[in-house]
This record gives structure tokens, sequence and C-alpha cells, in this order.
């Protein structure tokens, strides 16, 4: 690897370990080093086990020899790990914890950004978090007295980060860093990564500040200093050298993939075409005997949408309106509003009650239930994510068919025709063969492109997509777009798409809803 590497001890040496439940590892045999002046990026497919691998680094996982193997951390106890996982779980312990409903005003901030920071620090250094210089390069001073369940989804992100970095620990793993960050949060953090390396290789001992090991499936900001690749595919190692070397090998796979991109797509065009076959006794598509139906008039309807929380306006006389077939980018940076805007739709906001927000033609709050609309919803965003975090035990099928009930779990017996519905989106989701798996076996990634199947499966009029490639790999991410471009290319499907990355955008999305914190007005539709 290197003759830096041949001269000095590894600091981190698995030889021949396995990691996690011995009755069951996550990872069964693997053997790697970590030797002084190595930066590694852990890639590899979803599911493929690198989540595993990065939560050994730092303890998070158990990792043990095999008979006559190694096993040996010198970052053990100083180790930190910044995941997807961790910003579910404590989002998910926040909500649990919410006492908003016996508070004044019932708003429960629970705990601040600031004082999740704090918990990092002692002495005066807890009562200046604001001058910490983790705090400050993070950008995370604005939204520092807000309550993490208040945060986006970029903003937890950062947060994390931020409370990472102040730590000093003498190793951090950044799990997929740049996921869910807009654009310029993803420059800020680009260059503090180049600044860590660069800090490393001038320095030595603590003031370097920590050793780096990045989990990430895209190249584009993966500092330059990044000079070793692992991969890991089917839970074993399939790749482990150079950079150079692997950009040769990736390279050669997208020449073959090129070669049958054609075909691939006919195949994912007919599968879809089996499964709408198979899905018309469940549409969602309705009469109801009146003008709402029409399609002049508007799916979804804003009228001077004002939202606040502890006097911070979040939406500010947003006015707007969604027809039929008229697919639509919500954009904005981190914060703006882009999750409120969705979660006023779906009914995850209670401010919907306080504003002019019609659904189908009908005034949310004029006697229609949550569930006569939801039927007539896809979704998929992160609130959904956590909340089937807790069906851990549910099976591949049964999520699926969830979906035909809107419902969190499956509770009543299915049907043949539901069970040969869900076994056609699970073929064309990428997942065929495993019906029964359970779905917390599943990568973060696995179960994201899972809910985004779950969303489409029953053809809803109206398909809600908050940052649907959260975690996804290339292939995964590929395979979800084509998907939703040929839902909305059979025109029964209005799309609403949020998401950050110019690569993901959807070829069929031409209207944007751009928020602009900061700005009067605070929002303003666009044509692409």
């Amino acid at each position: 690897m290197g003759n830096d590497s041949i001269r000095q001890d590894p600091q981190i040496r698995f030889n021949d370990c396995f990691i996690g439940a011995a009755r069951a590892p996550a990872l069964a045999t693997i053997s790697w080093s970590l030797h002084p002046g190595e930066l590694w990026i852990v890639t590899g497919p979803n599911g493929g086990g690198k989540s595993a691998f990065a939560a050994a680094l730092t303890g998070a996982l158990p990792a043990e020899a095999n008979e006559g193997g190694e096993c040996r951390n010198e970052f053990k106890g100083k180790a930190i790990l910044v995941s997807f996982e961790e910003a579910a779980s404590l989002i998910a312990r926040e909500r649990a914890n919410d006492d908003s409903d016996f508070v004044e005003g019932g708003v429960d901030q629970g705990t601040t950004a600031r004082a999740y920071i704090a918990e990092m620090l002692s002495g005066e250094s807890a009562a200046e978090v604001e001058t910490n210089p983790a705090v400050v390069s993070c950008g995370v001073l604005p939204f520092l007295d807000r309550g993490l369940k208040r945060l986006s989804t970029g903003e937890i992100r950062r947060t994390l980060l931020a409370r990472a970095l102040a730590a000093k620990p003498g190793l951090l793993v950044l799990d997929e860093p740049f996921e869910g960050l807009d654009a310029a949060s993803r420059v800020i953090l680009a260059d503090i990564l180049e600044n860590i390396t660069a800090t490393r290789a001038e320095e030595t001992g603590d003031a370097a500040g920590p050793r780096l090991v990045l989990v990430a499936d895209r190249w584009e900001h993966i500092p330059t200093a990044a000079n070793r690749v692992v991969e890991l595919r089917d839970r074993a190692i399939s790749f482990c050298g150079t950079r150079d070397e692997y950009e040769r090998i990736l390279g050669e796979r997208r020449k073959q993939e090129a070669k049958t991109a054609d075909s691939t797509r006919r195949a994912l065009e007919a599968d879809l075409d089996a499964a709408e076959t198979e899905s018309t006794h469940f549409s969602t598509l309705k009469s109801n005997n009146g003008d709402s139906d029409a399609a002049s008039d508007p799916l979804i309807e804003f009228t001077a949408v004002t939202v606040e929380w502890s006097e911070r306006k979040v939406l500010d006389r947003v006015d707007w309106k969604v027809m039929r077939g008229e697919h639509w980018l919500i954009r904005g940076p981190n914060g703006s509003g882009k999750t409120t805007i969705l979660e006023l739709i779906t009914g995850d906001n209670p401010q919907v009650f306080r504003n002019d927000v019609r659904l189908f033609g009908l005034k949310r709050g004029s006697g229609e239930t949550i569930w006569e609309l939801k039927e007539r919803m896809g979704i998929v965003s992160y609130r959904l994510h956590l909340e089937y975090r807790y069906m851990d035990d549910s099976s591949l099928e049964e999520v699926l068919i969830s979906g035909l009930h809107d419902s969190i779990g499956l509770y009543r017996e299915a049907g043949d025709a539901e069970r040969l519905l869900a076994r056609r989106w699970l073929d064309l989701a990428g997942f065929s063969g495993r019906a029964e798996e359970r779905f917390g076996r599943l990568s973060f990634g696995e179960q994201r492109a899972l809910l985004v199947a779950r969303g489409a499966i029953k053809g809803p009029e109206l398909l809600i997509l908050d940052e649907p490639c959260h975690g996804l790999d290339e292939a995964h991410r590929d395979r979800v777009l084509s998907i939703l471009e040929a839902v909305a290319a059979r025109g029964r499907t209005t799309l609403l798409y949020v998401t950050h990355d110019p690569k993901e955008m959807l070829s069929c999305v031409r209207n944007v809803l751009e928020l602009r914190p900061e700005r009067d007005p605070m929002w303003a539709t666009l044509t692409r």
C-alpha cells in the first residue's frame, strides 16, 4: 500500500476478525489495517456492510478476532461515528420525550443544539458554545438555540458534525457526510474536511485534529488527500487498495453498465407495466361526485400560508397551486421550510388548521379525515422512515402491503392479490426473492429504496418525495429515479419532489417552488 504503510505499525488492525454478535455477525471475516498517513474511503453497494464496518472502527459494534486472528484498535474510547442511524435515533428520542401538550404555548423545544453540543464540553467552554471553532465552521450559529426536533435534516447533520469535532476525537468516522446538505453546506463541509487533512499532513499529535475515515459512494466532494479505498460487497471486502486503482475499476464497471442501459430500462418498464396491471384493483383514483376531481381544479392550493415557531417564521404568506399532472420540485437551503410545506399537505403539521390549505378541492379542517386524504397520497419522508424503524420485524412484503392501507406496519391478513402486487414491486425495486426478509436487517439505503416502492405501490394521485434518494448507492439511486420517471410518464400520479442534489433532478419536473429565507417574499414559483 505504499512505503509509509510499510514503515509504520497500523493504528487499527483487523486480521481475520468478525464484527457484531458471534452467532450472527454483521461481517464474518474481515482483514484490514489503518496506518498513519492514510485517509480511507469506505464504499460499496447498499447492504454490503459499510455501516457495520464503520461502527466497528469506533466501537459502536464489537470487533473480535476469529481463532488465530488479531484485533487491535488504538482509537478505542477515542473515536466518534456520525451517521444517519445516529441522527435517526437522536430525533426519535427527542420526539418520544416531547412535552408540548404540557407546556405553556404548546411548544416544547426539547434539547437545543447548544445544549447537545455543550454535553461534549466542560467548564467555560460549555458556557460559550457559540465561540467554539467547530460550531462556527459548521455553520450551526443560526439555529444554535432551536430544539433538535425542530431542525431540518441538513441542520441535524451539521449539528452532529459540530458536536463530534468539538469533542476532539482521535478518530472521526463520517458515514455519508454530504447527504441531506444543501449546496452551501456541502461546500462548508468539503472545506472542513480538506482543512483537517491538510492540518494532519503538516502537524502531529493532538494539534493535528482527528484521523478521518469517510463512508461514501459519491466522489465529487471527497478530499483530494483520500488515498485508500476499501469496498464492501455482500458483507465482505471486495476491494482494498489505492484510490487511483479503484477509480480505474469504477470506470470499467460504468462502461459495462452503459452497454446494458437500454435493456435495463426496457426491463424496468416491463416490470412497471406488470405491477400497474396488478394495482388496478387498488387504484386510489376516485370520484367524489364533485368539481374537485376536474382536471382544471387545483390538486393543492395554499393561500397566504404562514407557519411560525417561537416567533420565528418558517413560511410567510405562501400562495401556491399544484394542478394535476404538474410535477413540482421544492427547493431551498437547509431549514427553509421544505419539509414544513410537505407536512402541511400530509397532515403532520398542526398549523395546517390555522391556514387556508386545500387538498383535492377540500379545505383542511372542514370535516374531512386525514385517512380520506392519505388514501389518495403516497409518502416518502424522513419522518416516515423514523416511524418505520420501530417496525424492524416486519417483512419486506408486509412493508409494501402496508402502503396499500396507509398504515405503519400491517395489521390485517394480506390477500393473495395484495401479495402478488407486493412481489411485483419487490422485483421492480431490486428486492427480488427477498419478500420474507426483515426490514430491520436492511441497510439505511435499502430501507429508503423499499419505502419509495411503498409510496408508489398503489398508484396514488399525489406522490410526495422528501429526499427519496437519501443514503442510496449509485445503482439503487438510478433505479429509483427511473421508477419515478416512469410513474410520472403514465399520467396518473403528480409528483412533489425535494432534493438538494442536481444529479437527482427528474426530467419530468418542470415547476419549482423556491424557498428563500431572509428575503421578502420568502418564496417564488419558477419554471425549469
